[in-house]
């Protein structure tokens, strides 16, 4: 291994424990355990509550006055072009979206036009006050800014060498995604989507890897999936719950990187590079540790610009700001009114009818439309299915609401607005194998229980 100086050394330790202890370690609060950068989030969430729709409203109208400004102009992605250019310079598809996002916004601080857009249901779910895009502005805004503590000086770098062996042969990954598996579980899921897709643009993960990880891997916090629990009735469970979560999740960790669409997206890079052109291996003669802390040393030593650190920072807030949140608010908005004043998702689900009836789960009729109407959002199945009288099918709703992992409002839009390369229909089809798949084992374990 190389010689490195003290001052490289402090450079990987001190950052690094610090992105650790920010995004990876949970501390106790009056609501249960969070990490760091969710607890800063929420205390910035509930001091601005009153005007940040307001501020989000505002961001979304830049969002899209911006892209419109472009609207004549080729889109360009490559890395020589100016950064605001990157951000507001997209396609026809996204400046509509962004335009969208901003009327609905407009129409639900407002309280003008249809109903069903600005309903506190729908839109008005969404920004108010203490709703998704309010935390999502503040939690886009430490979560962006200090990601560079993961991700620029060795931390990855290190796990990645010590994990390869684990996550490449199991789930197809670069030992590096552990990390943002990590991030995600004990964090929340905007974490995990916000860190693979910087992976993903800095050329660290292939096309087929960096889609693998935020439809797999992207899970919501433990704090959230107690909310669901309690939410429909069954908070004693927590343990046998969330345990069938785990085992589910892994199980499908397995399957959907090896099928249909995961298993055909490219193995390339953003920039068109081959998977092959990255090694993995170890050179002959040198340990895992030894080889993971000499490659993190160096990545740090890389990285000793202060001014750097804090424009690659708000270089992500502001990505995730302009780019992600017209997502949410759109697609979210969108999806939470077909739920809410339409039948459609009661005639998705009827095919799961027979299927749970097979399983032999009681109310099957009632649970039906519930294991498609999380595809609209993960918190709907627990709404609508606390008044399901058997224990055992609440605890297969609120089991398959957090396990089906995609859902629009949230994690869903998120991968839109990303760089990350997937779309809406793999976004459906992985949503329904994952559905499929997780409730003959769901349904198992709830059989033991009740």
């Amino acid at each position: 291994m190389k010689k490195f100086s003290a001052s490289t050394w402090l450079l990987f330790l001190i950052p690094s424990l610090l992105g650790i202890l920010l995004f990876l370690i949970p501390i106790p609060t009056d609501e249960g355990w969070k990490v760091t950068i969710a607890v800063l989030a929420d205390l910035m969430a509930g001091a601005i509550e009153s005007f940040v729709p307001w501020v989000v409203l505002a961001i979304l109208v830049i969002a899209a006055v911006g892209s419109l400004l472009f609207i004549g102009k080729k889109e360009n992605t490559s890395d020589t072009v100016p950064f605001f250019e990157k951000l507001f310079n997209v396609n026809l598809f996204w400046t509509l979206t962004r335009v969208v996002a901003a009327v609905f916004a407009f129409m639900v601080l407002f309280q003008v036009g249809p109903e069903p857009v600005w309903n506190e249901n729908t839109g008005g779910l969404l920004l108010s006050g203490s709703g998704l895009l309010s935390f999502l502005f503040t939690i886009f805004l430490f979560a962006g800014l200090f990601l560079p503590l993961l991700m620029n000086f060795g931390l990855l770098e290190f796990f990645g060498t010590m994990m390869v062996k684990i996550m490449r042969p199991l789930f197809r990954l670069p030992g590096r995604s552990s990390i943002d598996a990590l991030a995600s579980w004990v964090g929340d899921g905007t974490i995990g989507v916000l860190l693979t897709s910087k992976q993903y643009e800095d050329n660290k993960y292939t096309q087929r890897e960096a889609a693998i990880i935020g439809t797999t891997f992207s899970v919501v916090s433990i704090t959230f999936a107690i909310v669901v629990i309690e939410e429909i009735g069954l908070g004693s469970y927590f343990l046998p719950y969330y345990g069938t979560v785990i085992l589910a999740g892994l199980i499908l960790a397995l399957i959907m990187p090896r099928i249909y669409p995961l298993a055909q997206k490219k193995t390339e890079f953003m920039d068109g590079s081959p998977q092959e052109s990255v090694s993995e291996d170890v050179p002959n003669g040198q340990g895992l540790a030894s080889h993971g802390l000499e490659k993190a040393l160096e990545k740090a030593d890389r990285n000793r610009s202060v001014a750097n650190f804090f424009t690659d920072g708000m270089k992500n807030v502001l990505d995730m700001w302009i780019g992600v949140a017209p997502v949410v608010m759109a697609f979210g908005t969108i999806a939470l009114i077909l739920a809410e004043y339409t039948s459609t998702f009661v005639i998705l689900g009827a095919p799961f009818e027979p299927y749970l009836n097979l399983l032999g789960v009681p109310e099957a009729a009632e649970a039906a439309q519930l294991m498609v109407v999380g595809f609209a959002d993960m918190f709907l199945p627990a709404i609508l299915g606390a008044g399901i009288e058997s224990e055992m099918t609440r605890f297969v709703v609120a089991t398959m609401s957090v396990t089906q992992l995609i859902y629009m409002s949230e994690v869903g839009g998120l991968l839109l607005g990303s760089k990350i390369p997937v779309n809406i229909f793999d976004l459906i089809v992985v949503f329904l194998l994952r559905t499929v798949i997780a409730l003959p084992i769901v349904v198992g374990v709830a059989h033991l229980l009740f």
